[in-house]
């Protein structure tokens, strides 16, 4: 056999080496295979106008070495990438970026240079303009995003790259919008929404996370007509003007009978009445609260169930408004000349100020009872927000989801996940939903929701009355297209038509991507082969967001499940296993580890986490991970180099018997084979490839010991225990065969050193070759053999349970003597005498020559049967020779 071997393996340089090849030889795309079954992947879009952590390297090495193990396993691996370009973050990027913000009534410019060095003044431009500046920076985004997932190894097919705010994707989120448009499964209406004042968007249920703020308790006076007195406690004050009703448990004895009756607001002299409601708690503040229009969503529950009426105060920017007509309709006072008074003294400020205001008026007027009592409490935000969230009033739309709880948490129960236990948070958080999803945002950069309304004589849109299009016209902008029977001139006119002005959220799209990536749509045999998918890998933040989203839109659109696995990964902590954050400045981003480690050590680093598992950045792991590619590399020389030497054979050499110790390996790898393939099956990675590991170093650090000498045909230096030409042929038979067997098994973890390795004897990618299946190594051996010029006799080979490891035993003792001795492993020992438990006696005798040559015995060593205290062997006696 010859080999193309280079004289020093490294590392240095493979991943652009083997990067360029796959992609040029197409190695990982996807072939329509008819004959193959598929195997699909609903790989997650990373967000690009974020910054690629390490823990993306972990989640997406895991789907990767799924990826990598189905292919060369015989399937037909559909393996897209996505990237997820629209929504908020991209938005406040490209206006951080450029200096620049989106003023929609702009008219465009088409010659429009965002400047070199942006100021502190953001330059207004138009909604075009705008979305041309997120589009362009977040294809230079994607170009980094790429690079990275190049260098760490992805197989995924590059041709099945798609955007979320592509025209693939925007033509399905539109298409599947106004399908539930049509059934009524989507829905406008003016409701109490959650607003980010920052962001000026509302904000859905599944983006909200509860933040630890400072606050405080205002124990404030409520005045009834017979000059008794209501005291609540609250801790925004500054919605007093909103108030439209008090409420108390209806078991409570202190407020029973205030039940019915009215009493009046402090400082605006407002009559609410006080009402009975269950979640009313007794034993919060002085058991009774003040509803407010809107202060939480406790509030909203309370308005809706009881029918208060609605005074709302906080507009969109979260500034209370510019004026309230006390004494209107809605706005009765009994005191409306001070009521708008201390009013003025609030308008305009955002919730803080307008706090602050308000307690100074309540201290003047004597209806502020002690000092406000610091607290800490959980305060709504939006997940990338930096300010509380308003609960304002406005227009949005809605998909209907509380009616469907049942059927979710269902499809659910029917989802294989990895691991189990992730399974009841998406439960618990199906059965946690209060409210419907709201999809529109009050953006720009996101898929326009493609309806018109018809405006009525004085210009006001008809919200009853929506215009669809055909679904012939997608993707359209309503912005910049027309509807059908009306003529561009009557844009925003009355009589005429307006565009609906918001875009969905970033969800609503991404969860399509099932159908974004299998060809929905667009080709109907792709799709029936494709969906449902395999697999969906990602993180467990977006439990709540991402897999429930893309569950319930499947549901809707196709009454089934979206994949049939759903393998969730922990999240990584520092190496002081705290959580990574950019304000503690402890996140490990992966391109300097690659630089320094290589990408095959950051993947096996992330190997070693199971999913669902949280795990430390350790470059303690990464260097182990870099020893073992190298190993990889410098094992596979070794073999190789052995098996390229000429050996003389006797004439008329008959059907080589592989020798005990080379059987004892082929059955370590068959059984390796075996449990491996049901590790990764079972999609634990990490079993696999501890298990993997563990007979590779086997094979390196003792077999390859054990066998070279007489692989290369010779003895000791002594010229004791000669091998035989048979002897010989079958050490090499093993030791290519072991080498072929581990660098497939450890090709799905290690990509680029198995491939090097792999290329020096073979043109085809190990990528493309087969897994090991059970039976394998006996059948390689056979391979090889004819490659050797020789038959295999299989017949009359025989081998005990545990040779290797046995024999690996006494290897560790009788290298123990001459550690402790201080000489070198190459000084010779004599007079070797051995201690074997009786059911090991007959195996460890086939091994002898091997063990004698390896550790330059001289003369046989003698073995006595015997009762050993721990172990299966002890060295009675090993001299050595001076």
């Amino acid at each position: 056999m010859r080999f193309s071997v280079p004289e020093r393996p490294s590392l240095a340089g493979l991943e652009a080496k083997w990067a360029e090849r796959w992609e040029s030889d197409g190695t990982y795309r996807y072939q329509g295979d008819l004959s193959k079954s598929v195997y699909s992947i609903d790989t997650p879009p990373p967000t690009v106008s974020g910054t690629l952590h390490i823990g993306h390297v972990l989640s997406y090495t895991h789907t990767d070495i799924i990826a990598r193990f189905k292919r060369m396993a015989g399937y037909d691996v559909f393996y897209p990438i996505g990237w997820d370009d629209n929504g908020v973050p991209t938005e406040r990027r490209v206006q951080n970026y450029f200096g620049v913000r989106c003023e929609p009534e702009l008219p465009y410019q088409p010659d429009f240079t965002p400047p070199a060095n942006p100021g502190k003044e953001q330059i207004p431009i138009s909604r075009r303009n705008f979305i041309e500046l997120c589009q362009r920076l977040t294809e230079e985004d994607e170009k980094v995003f790429e690079n990275l997932w190049r260098t760490i190894g992805l197989s995924v097919d590059w041709s099945k790259t798609y955007t979320t705010i592509g025209h693939r994707s925007q033509l399905i989120s539109q298409a599947s919008f106004l399908r539930m448009v049509r059934v009524g499964q989507a829905y406008s209406h003016e409701s109490p929404t959650l607003w980010d004042v920052d962001f000026r968007t509302a904000i859905s249920q599944a983006e909200l996370e509860d933040r630890a703020a400072p606050g405080a308790y205002h124990r404030v006076r409520f005045s009834a007509d017979d000059g008794n007195f209501v005291e609540i406690e609250t801790t925004r004050p500054e919605l007093i003007p909103a108030c439209v009703g008090l409420v108390a448990h209806p078991d409570d004895v202190r407020y029973k009978s205030l039940f019915g009756k009215t009493v009046r607001t402090p400082l605006f002299e407002v009559p609410v009445e006080i009402h009975p409601h269950p979640l009313a708690d007794p034993d919060k503040g002085s058991g009774i609260a003040m509803v407010c229009t809107f202060g939480d969503l406790t509030d909203v529950t309370w308005w809706r169930e009881l029918s208060l009426p609605t005074r709302p105060l906080m507009g969109r920017d979260g500034r209370f408004a510019s004026e309230i007509p006390f004494g209107s309709e809605g706005w009765l006072s009994s005191d409306v000349e001070k009521a708008n008074a201390n009013y003025h003294e609030i308008a305009r400020k955002a919730a803080n100020g307008a706090r602050k205001r308000i307690v100074e008026l309540l201290e003047e007027s004597g209806d502020l009872i002690g000092e406000p009592k610091p607290i800490t409490h959980p305060v709504k935000y939006y997940e990338k927000g930096e300010r509380p969230l308003e609960i304002v009033t406005s227009r949005q739309w809605f998909i209907s989801t509380m009616d469907k709880k049942e059927r979710l948490v269902q499809l659910g129960q029917g989802l294989n996940w990895v691991p189990e236990f992730m399974r009841v948070r998406y439960e618990n958080w199906v059965e946690g939903l209060n409210s419907d999803w709201n999809i529109s945002r009050q953006r720009y950069f996101g898929i326009p929701i493609p309806i018109w309304y018809p405006t009525d004589a004085d210009g006001n849109p008809d919200f009853s009355s929506p215009i669809l299009p055909d679904e012939s016209m997608l993707p359209i902008d309503p912005q910049i297209s027309t509807p059908p029977g009306y003529s561009e001139t009557q844009r925003d006119k009355p009589n005429g038509f307006t565009a609906d002005p918001d875009v969905m959220d970033t969800w609503a799209t991404s969860s399509l991507t099932p159908q974004i990536a299998t060809g929905w749509l667009r080709n109907d045999e792709d799709f029936a082969r494709l969906f449902p998918m395999d697999l969906r890998p990602q993180g467990q933040d977006i439990i709540r967001t991402w897999l429930f989203y893309t569950v319930l839109r499947s549901e809707l659109e196709h009454g089934v499940s979206p994949w049939k696995t759903a393998m969730i990964s922990g999240f990584v902590l520092d190496p002081d296993r705290k959580k990574m954050s950019k304000t503690k400045g402890n996140v490990v981003t992966p391109m300097p580890l690659a630089e320094e480690y290589g990408a095959d050590a950051l993947r096996y680093w992330s190997a070693g986490s199971r999913p669902g598992v949280d795990t430390a950045a350790d470059p303690g792991q990464m260097k182990v991970g870099r020893r073992l590619a190298i190993k990889i590399l410098n094992s596979a020389k070794f073999v190789f180099s052995i098996a390229s030497q000429d050996l003389s054979l006797e004439d008329g050499l008959g059907p080589v018997q592989l020798e005990p110790i080379d059987l004892a390996l082929l059955s370590e790898l068959d059984l390796l084979i075996k449990q491996a393939t049901e590790a990764l099956d079972e999609y634990d990675h990490t079993r696999g490839i501890e298990l993997i590991e563990k007979l590779f170093w086997t094979f390196c650090d003792d077999f390859i010991e054990l066998v070279k000498l007489r692989a290369y045909g010779g003895g000791t230096e002594s010229n004791l225990h000669i091998a035989s030409d048979s002897e010989s042929i079958s050490a090499r038979i093993a030791l290519l065969t072991g080498t072929s067997i581990l660098l497939r098994l450890i090709a799905p973890y290690l990509p680029y050193a198995t491939e090097e390795a792999w290329s020096w004897w073979s043109a085809e990618s190990i990528h493309a070759t087969s897994w090991p299946l059970p039976g394998e190594p006996l059948r390689e051996a056979q391979r090889i053999a004819a490659l050797l010029g020789v038959g295999l006799d299989t017949n009359s080979s025989h081998s005990s349970d545990n040779l290797l490891d046995i024999t690996s035993e006494v290897l560790s003792l009788l290298r123990r003597v001459k550690t402790e001795a201080k000489v070198s492993v190459k000084t010779p020992l004599t007079q070797v005498e051995l201690l074997v438990e009786p059911d090991y006696l007959e195996s460890i005798g086939t091994a002898m020559e091997d063990l004698a040559r390896a550790c330059a015995v001289q003369g046989s060593i003698a073995l006595s049967e015997g009762t050993v205290g721990t172990g299966r062997v002890s060295l009675l006696r090993a001299n050595i020779v001076s």
